[in-house]
């Protein structure tokens, strides 16, 4: 392999949503030389970092009935025990839940933790607190969904943090999807809640880095023989 071909396979895509951000920090920079070059290299170098943050990379996911795959790229802030969101409509009982935070060093296109139906969509407008902080669960702006899987309902809440403002959901009510498919996006630092079915066991703990659609975060205790795998 030469060393061209082998840096072309360590780069990511990078996705249609960043492509206007991109751009026009391209333009802007164009401009900035001809005032002052400095400003131009500042420009230039936010617009590799904004082509940085919006790459997409290709993921490996184990599929088997009972996975549950991380939906972000990030650290694992908390594993705990939380009444999930009203509007996810799962009860009012504390589920386990594993949340993710997403710097703005992260990928962060989400991917469906579960494979099944999606049975229920639901906005909430609200602030833009530290997504680090435990009460953005219930106090920043958010995007819940509920997957219907053959081992259990699962809900993934997407978070807007400090800087984020744009939370970008790409499925619809009904739709089926498979563990590890691109869901959405938040733009510029935010988080990711997974709330399981009662009685699951997490298989990550505080602090540790997660890879989106990659990283298993529980098992539902479903799982019969080996997974299967999908690259996408």
């Amino acid at each position: 392999m030469s060393i061209l071909t082998s840096i072309r396979s360590q780069l990511s895509p990078i996705h249609p949503e960043g492509y206007p951000f991109i751009g026009g920090l391209a333009a802007a920079s164009l401009i900035l030389f001809f005032v002052w070059p400095p400003l131009g290299w500042l420009g230039t170098l936010l617009t590799a970092w904004c082509a940085y943050f919006f790459r997409d990379p290709v993921r490996v996911t184990p599929v088997a009935d009972g996975l549950v795959v991380s939906p972000a790229d990030g650290r694992v802030s908390l594993v705990v025990n939380a009444v999930p969101p009203p509007e996810l409509a799962l009860g009012d009982k504390a589920l386990p839940r594993v949340s993710i935070f997403m710097s703005v060093f992260d990928c962060h296109v989400n991917r469906a933790p579960v494979g099944g139906r999606i049975e229920r969509i639901a906005y909430t407008p609200g602030k833009f607190l530290n997504a680090d902080l435990d009460k953005a669960s219930e106090d920043n702006e958010r995007n819940a969904l509920v997957i219907g899987s053959l081992a259990g309902r699962v809900g993934v809440v997407q978070i807007a943090g400090l800087i984020a403002r744009r939370i970008v959901c790409w499925v619809k009510e009904g739709q089926s999807i498979g563990a590890g498919e691109r869901i959405g996006m938040i733009r510029f630092g935010s988080r990711v809640d997974v709330y399981l079915p009662a009685g699951a066991v997490p298989r990550v703990s505080e602090g540790q880095t997660a890879l989106a659609g990659e990283t298993v975060i529980a098992d539902l205790g479903t799982l019969v023989g080996a997974p299967t795998f999908r690259v996408g």
